[in-house]
C-alpha cells in the first residue's frame, strides 16, 4: 500500500482503469468529469512557456557557441522533416494494404457534425508564408500568455543568444534564471500530484460519452492506426535508437510515467515539462533538450502525421474515391505543411485533418467524411499523443548524441548499448567522438 501511494505510475494506471469502469457503469455522471482533465492540462500549460524560456536561455547562455546552437537547430529540423515524412508514408502504405475504409457505409454521414472543425480550420491560415510570419510574435508577453509555442521558442532563442554574446556581464542574471528554472520544475512536481485525478476524469468522460462499443464500431480503422504506430515506434524509431547506441525500451521505461499520463489525458502537452526533465536525467544536455523538445511539439508530430495520412485515405476509401499517385503525392505534400504547428492537445488533429482535406485541389476527398471518425477519434488521439511524445524523446537523444551533448556518466538509466552501430572500431581506438553526423 505504501508503494501505491508513492508510485505515480501505479496511481495513474489505476486511475485509468477506474475511469473506464466508472464511465461504463455511470455514463451520465462520467460525461461531466472532463473538467478534471481540463483543469489539470491548463495547470500544466500555465508553466510550459516559462519552463521553455528558462531552459533554452540557461542552456544557450551556458553553451556560448553560436555555431553549435545553429547546427543543433538545423540538424533537428532536418531530422524532423525526414522522420515525419517517413511516418506519413508508412501510414499511406498500411492503408493501401489493409483498406479499412473499403465498403464503409456513408449514408448516415451528417455534414453538420464536422462544421465546427471545418470552421476552425478555415479561420486558421495554413499557408507557408503565414506559418513563417506566425513564428515571430507581435507581442512577447501576449505569446507567453497564450502559450503559443513557436513564438515563445523564437524569442527564447534570441534572448539566449543575446545573453551568450554578453558573457560574464550577465552572470548574475544567469544565476537568477537558473534558480527560477528550478522553481518552475518544482512547481511541475506539485502539479503532477493531481495527474491521477486528471487521468480518471478524462478516461471516465471518454467512455461515458462514446461508450466502449465505440471501440468496436470502427475497429478495423483503429486497429490499422494502432498497428502502424506500434510498428513505427519499435521498428523505425527502434532502429534509429540502435544506430545511435541506445535501446528504445530503455527510453520508454525511463518516461513510463509520462506515457501513462498522456494515455489518460490524451494530451502530449500534459507531460512536456516532465519529459524535458526526464530527458536531461537520461543524459541529454540542457541546451539540446531545451531546443529540440519544444520545437518537436510543432515540427515532429509523428503520431499526428501518421493519423492524418491514414484518416484522409480512410475517408477516400469509404467514398470509393480512387486516388492516383499524383493525388497521393499531393496529399503527402499538403500534409507536410498542415501537420506542422498542430498543437499537441486533444482535438487539434481533427482540425488539422479538416484543413488538409480542404487544401487538396478540387476537393477530391469529401470533408464531410470526417463525421465517420468522430466517434472513435478520441480513442485514437491517445495513440497520436503517445507516439508524438516518444518521437520527440528519441529525436532529443539522437541530436544530443550526434552533437556529443550526451553524458553517459550522468545518465540515471543505462541506455542499453555500450556503443552506437556507426562508430567503427578504428574510430574507437583513436578516441573518436560519439557519434557521426546526421547531415
Amino acid at each position: 500500500m505504501q508503494k501505491l501511494t508513492k508510485n505515480l505510475t501505479l496511481q495513474v494506471l489505476l486511475a485509468i482503469i477506474l475511469g473506464i469502469v466508472f464511465g461504463q457503469f455511470f455514463p451520465e455522471q462520467a460525461a461531466g468529469l472532463k473538467v478534471l482533465s481540463d483543469v489539470f492540462v491548463k495547470m500544466i500549460k500555465m508553466v510550459i512557456a516559462p519552463i521553455v524560456f528558462f531552459t533554452i536561455v540557461v542552456g544557450f547562455a551556458g553553451m556560448g557557441d553560436m555555431k553549435k546552437i545553429g547546427r543543433i537547430g538545423g540538424k533537428a529540423l532536418l531530422y524532423f522533416e525526414i522522420i515525419t515524412t517517413f511516418a506519413m508514408a508508412i501510414g499511406i502504405a498500411v492503408m493501401y494494404i489493409i483498406q479499412p475504409g473499403a465498403g464503409m457505409s456513408t449514408k448516415n454521414v451528417n455534414a453538420a457534425d464536422v462544421a465546427k472543425y471545418t470552421k476552425e480550420a478555415a479561420a486558421t491560415s495554413h499557408g507557408f508564408v503565414d506559418f513563417l510570419v506566425g513564428i515571430v510574435p507581435d507581442n512577447v508577453m501576449a505569446a507567453f500568455s497564450k502559450g503559443d509555442m513557436l513564438p515563445v521558442l523564437f524569442f527564447s532563442v534570441l534572448f539566449g543568444l543575446a545573453m551568450a554574446g554578453l558573457g560574464s556581464k550577465v552572470k548574475p542574471v544567469m544565476g537568477f534564471f537558473v534558480q527560477l528554472n528550478e522553481i518552475f520544475f518544482r512547481l511541475v512536481g506539485i502539479i503532477m500530484k493531481f495527474s491521477p485525478i486528471a487521468a480518471f476524469g478524462a478516461m471516465s468522460y471518454t467512455i461515458g460519452m462514446f461508450g466502449v462499443h465505440s471501440l468496436f464500431s470502427l475497429g478495423k480503422m483503429m486497429g490499422s492506426v494502432y498497428i502502424t504506430m506500434v510498428l513505427f515506434v519499435f521498428v523505425v524509431l527502434g532502429t534509429i535508437c540502435r544506430i545511435y547506441g541506445f535501446r528504445i525500451t530503455k527510453l520508454l521505461k525511463h518516461i513510463k510515467e509520462e506515457l501513462l499520463l498522456v494515455l489518460g489525458t490524451s494530451s502530449s502537452e500534459s507531460a512536456l515539462p516532465r519529459v524535458m526533465e526526464k530527458l536531461e536525467k537520461f543524459g541529454a544536455s540542457k541546451p539540446v533538450v531545451g531546443l529540440v523538445v519544444p520545437t518537436g511539439y510543432s515540427f515532429n508530430l509523428d503520431g499526428t502525421s501518421i493519423y492524418l495520412s491514414m484518416a484522409a485515405l480512410f475517408i477516400a476509401q469509404a467514398y470509393g474515391v480512387q486516388l492516383d499517385w499524383i493525388q497521393v503525392l499531393t496529399l503527402l505534400g499538403v500534409l507536410m505543411l498542415t501537420s506542422k504547428g498542430a498543437a499537441g492537445i486533444t482535438g487539434s488533429g481533427f482540425v488539422t485533418l479538416a484543413a488538409t482535406l480542404a487544401a487538396i485541389p478540387h476537393n477530391v476527398i469529401p470533408v464531410e467524411g470526417m463525421a465517420l471518425l468522430i466517434g472513435v477519434d478520441r480513442f485514437m488521439s491517445e495513440a497520436r499523443a503517445i507516439t508524438n511524445i516518444i518521437g520527440n524523446s528519441v529525436a532529443t537523444i539522437v541530436i544530443a548524441k550526434s552533437e556529443n551533448q550526451f553524458n553517459h556518466d550522468a545518465a540515471e538509466t543505462p541506455v542499453g548499448f555500450a556503443e552506437p552501430l556507426h562508430e567503427t572500431r578504428a574510430g574507437q581506438e583513436a578516441g573518436a567522438e560519439l557519434p557521426g553526423k546526421l547531415a
